[in-house]
């Protein structure tokens, strides 16, 4: 009778630690439809080898995602195409960005974009020319 309770009890914390588990997991985690569903990334990843160590949270909708990227690279745009996490075009200002996480902003199309923030104010640099800091925090949100 013991030993049926013991294993009982194990059981259930066994049951109780996977479904722990799975919490964490999900809770870093973007559902694949809306504007994530063609994204690459749906949740919080480390990429990279590198001195520094950086953090790109990108947005899009209610969702976000961050990038931890070690780096040797001394411009953002650099570092994030090292990785393949952008794509746009070449203009006069640098790269304009239309495709972050392969989520698509064009404004063109709809009038969106990808603002681009340092730090949690607006960058009054583009991509093409943001040093990056040593624990510096970026965000890239989707703006329609």
């Amino acid at each position: 009778m013991e030993k049926m309770k013991f294993v009982t009890r194990a059981a259930a914390m066994a049951l109780i630690a996977a479904l722990m588990l799975l919490f964490a997991a999900a809770c870093n985690t973007v559902d694949a439809d809306g504007l994530w569903e063609n994204a690459t990334y749906r949740r919080d990843v480390t990429l990279g080898k590198g001195d520094k160590t950086i953090e790109v949270e990108v947005k899009a909708g209610e969702e976000s995602v961050t990038f931890t990227i070690k780096t040797d690279k001394k411009i953002l745009a650099d570092a994030l195409l090292e990785h393949d996490l952008i794509e746009g075009e070449d203009g006069a200002y640098g790269l304009y960005v239309k495709k972050v996480n392969g989520i698509l902003a064009d404004y063109d199309v709809d009038r969106s974009y990808w603002a681009l923030s340092v730090d949690g104010e607006y960058a009054i640099v583009g991509i093409s020319y943001l040093e990056i800091a040593d624990g510096g925090h970026y965000e890239l949100t989707y703006t329609k």
